[in-house]
């Protein structure tokens, strides 16, 4: 009975430890919505949290439709940050001087972009992408709604820089987590009987 108690135990603690190497993407799962001329940000991260200040960031938007009078050198980015900086001649013409990463995130995994001065052709959905990322789920997608009806001063939506991380929506803890006091307290009841 004690070994099957400890195996528990050590199962219980074992599956609340992030494994190395097993990173994710994740982005809003909620649409982002905004009003033109708003400035916004495409939350996006690595999770469980991992610098990825060395690894190429992509922000691409897959459902734009090519610009016949503007054609990039290979696939165009709304946002390419590769060795460390941006990449502006890879950028989406119509994004540039418009977008930035939060350098300073990009050591806890947080990748969001931040578009200022949103216009209605910004509008669709969004990929974040970490190619090398050592992990199953390297992409994610953000959806951004742009809302005609609107207008930039009358808004009422909490400002998109005062949200936060859904981890830490639960005092950054996950689901499973905040559930690991009551699971050991069972656990032991069993034991003990």
């Amino acid at each position: 009975m004690m070994l099957r108690c400890r195996f528990l135990l050590f199962a219980l603690f074992s599956a609340q430890t992030p494994v190395k190497g097993h990173y994710k993407v994740t982005g809003s799962h909620q649409p982002i919505v905004a009003a033109p001329g708003e400035d916004v940000v495409l939350l996006c991260q690595v999770e469980p949290e991992f610098d990825v200040v060395d690894l190429t960031v992509e922000w691409s938007k897959p459902d734009l439709k090519p610009d016949p009078n503007y054609q990039p050198k290979g696939m165009g980015y709304v946002h390419l940050y590769r060795d460390n900086l941006e990449v502006p001649d890879m950028k989406i013409f119509s994004y540039k001087g418009r977008t930035a990463l939060f350098a300073d995130g990009l050591r806890q995994g947080n990748i969001s972009l931040r578009i200022t001065n949103v216009t209605a052709a910004d509008e669709g959905q969004y990929r974040c992408f970490i190619p090398k990322l050592n992990g199953q789920i390297k992409s994610s997608t953000v959806h951004l709604i742009i809302d005609q009806n609107s207008s930039k001063t009358a808004t009422t939506k909490k400002p998109l820089h005062l949200q936060t991380r859904q981890n830490d929506l639960n005092g950054g803890l996950s689901c499973c987590s905040s559930l690991t006091p009551f699971m050991v307290v069972w656990i032991l009841l069993i034991c003990s009987a």
